[in-house]
This record gives structure tokens, sequence and C-alpha cells, in this order.
């Protein structure tokens, strides 16, 4: 479990990928201090949505470092990054609905990543995909990875 030492910066990059929407879906990470990296992983989800990968992405980039770590969430989802930083509040308040009075989608993800994210101290950083940031166009080749090793493997 990765945790912060001496005035070092965890930076975790996340990236959900999916072949059509639905289809099948797969997430990338990079966890990384200093420009170090600390730790790659990516793994293969089956068939879901492109915000159930980006979700779990965020979710398996957290879970890799210990409660109480200062750490930077990045990623090109908005929908992750907004649901954590803006829409939250509302949604508790509505009692998981949206703002169309909707169940939230998702909710079990959302309640699994806002604890994870709850135990750290977590701030998070919009990157634009696919526009050449490195760690960020890793964790995409690592959830296309996952997608091809598991089209192989059936």
């Amino acid at each position: 479990m990765i945790s912060n030492s001496s005035s070092r910066i965890i930076s975790v990059y996340s990236d959900g990928g999916c072949a059509g929407n639905p289809g099948p879906a797969s997430w990338g990470i990079v966890i990384v201090s200093n420009g170090e990296v600390l730790q790659e992983a990516k793994g293969f989800l089956g068939q879901a949505t492109n915000q159930v990968a980006e979700l779990s992405a965020a979710i398996e980039g957290l879970s890799r470092t210990a409660p109480g770590t200062t750490l930077e969430l990045v990623s090109d989802s908005q929908y992750v990054l907004k649901g954590l930083t803006e829409w939250r509040k509302g949604w508790v308040r509505r009692g998981w609905l949206n703002s169309k009075g909707e169940p939230v989608a998702n909710q079990t993800l959302w309640q699994r990543l806002f604890a994870l994210a709850d135990a750290r101290k977590v701030r998070v950083r919009w990157v634009k995909g696919h526009n050449g940031d490195t760690f960020n166009e890793r964790c995409d080749k690592l959830a296309n990875q996952a997608i091809a090793e598991a089209r192989a493997a059936a």
C-alpha cells in the first residue's frame, strides 16, 4: 500500500476504457511520486459502460494508497472529477437522486469511490485525454491492453 513519506507527492492517474459504449470495458492506473512510477495496474471488467470503467479506474487507483495519504487524483474524466467535487453534495441531499429527480447511475461505485476519497486527502486534476500527458497516455494504453488480452484469451 502506497503512502506519503517525507515530502513525497503522490499522483494517482486513472483511465477507463471501453470498446463500444457499452462494450468490453477496462481500467488502467499509474501511481507516481515526483516523476517516478511507483505502481502500474490494469484490469478487465467485462461488458460495461465507459462511466463504469472510469469510476473503476479511480477506485482501483485510490485503493492502492493507504488511508490518510495526501494525493492528487488525475483523470481525463469530467464525470469522475465533477462527481467527486461538484455533484456529490446534491446527490446525497436529494437521497441519491440526480438533478432530474432520477436515481444516480452507478451509485454503488460512487459510494465506494467516496469512501476511499474520504479516507484520504484527495485533490483532483483534470487532463485532456489523448493530448500527450505521459501518465494519462500510459493509463489509456494499459486499459486498452486489458481489453486486448481479454479478447485474446476468449
